[in-house]
């Protein structure tokens, strides 16, 4: 391969070292180009310390240099949409961080767009590309009729004026570690098979708990599939729950836990009981963020260019729905 693929990154988030500097690093035919920011300053700050050759003076100097070939969008959630339009219709590729869009709408549109332009369009759900995510899959299968899936992400937050916690910029705990839980939870349910659980579930519950109007520092959820497949959800940024980091699955032949399935390079089990056998076992593989920019530039170089945008519509419906049933606005709507 002669041409690196050049990347630029819009902002200049504390997340781009890990899903995009730190894997460029490791894959021979990528190249961190060129970075943008709010603040020039600061972007001239990232750029040295992380030895990216060219400062643009705003977003769309670096969405028309002509020498990137895709773009890396880490802005908080409620510019996701906003920006990756434009940088497809720049005529770049585009990795959007996780959650990509404030709403499922905006994720339709971005989906035309990335039609529309015939390039690649990826969310930045990293942990699905590491080996483990292929492992669980298989093992769910295993388990007989899924009676109950459980997962959660917890950890404290306790910065209140952190981004994550503005409700303008699509801030909640369910936009930030619920983007996860609820792709995780999905991904278990269809990796079962059954075609009940191939559907979106019912929520049946969603309790919040709010830091300020309408921001969730946490919320619990509960749902049912039309088989009577149940399932929770636990989200927290900031609640006595302080850390978990978990699936597990329940079926009619045993059970399957899985510790921190979401950034399993730093640490990871699964513990398997399948018809009274026990087992425990890791799964080798790169860092989930090298293993995502790996499948990023996959794409690119093989020539796709039909971005399917089928899961994360279904996941930001999911989000969605979570909210309404909690009685909370969308994000990306007017606060009211």
């Amino acid at each position: 391969m002669s041409k690196k693929l050049a990347i630029g990154m819009l902002g200049a988030a504390r997340i781009g070292y890990f899903g995009l500097i730190k894997p460029a690093s490791e894959i021979p035919h990528v190249e961190v180009a060129a970075i943008a920011a709010r603040d020039p300053e600061r972007a001239q700050k990232y750029a040295d310390k992380h030895h990216i050759r060219r400062v643009h003076r705003n977003y769309e100097a670096l969405l028309d240099d002509p020498d990137i070939d895709a773009i890396y969008n880490p802005l908080p959630n409620a510019l996701h949409c906003e920006w990756s339009i434009k940088a497809l219709n720049a005529g770049k590729h585009v990795l959007c961080e996780k959650p990509i869009a404030s709403n499922a709408d905006e994720v339709r549109a971005m989906e035309a767009a990335a039609h529309s332009n015939e390039r690649v369009l990826m969310e930045a759900f990293h942990y699905r590309y590491h080996p483990l995510a292929a492992r669980m899959s298989e093992l769910v299968a295993t388990l007989g009729d899924i009676e109950h899936i459980d997962v959660g992400m917890c950890f404290p937050l306790p910065m209140t004026n952190d981004i994550r916690f503005n409700y303008a910029l699509g801030g909640g705990a369910t936009m930030d570690v619920g983007a996860y839980t609820a792709n995780l939870l999905r991904l278990l349910a269809s990796a079962s098979g059954e075609q009940a659980l191939q559907q979106a579930p019912t929520v049946t519950l969603a309790r919040p708990k709010l830091l300020r109007e309408n921001v969730d520092r946490a919320m619990r959820v509960e749902l049912r599939w039309d088989n009577g497949t149940t399932g929770l959800i636990e989200n927290s940024l900031l609640s006595r729950k302080l850390f978990r980091l978990s699936a597990k699955v329940r079926g009619s032949r045993g059970s399957m836990s899985v510790l921190n399935p979401i950034a399993p390079q730093i640490y990871h089990h699964i513990s398997l009981n399948v018809d009274g056998h026990k087992s425990r076992e890791r799964v080798t593989g790169k860092a989930s963020y090298t293993c995502q920019l790996e499948e990023f530039t996959r794409r690119i170089h093989s020539g796709e260019r039909k971005s399917d945008l089928t899961d994360a519509i279904a996941n930001m419906s999911l989000i969605d729905t979570i909210y309404q049933a909690a009685g909370l606005p969308l994000r990306g709507t007017p606060d009211q």
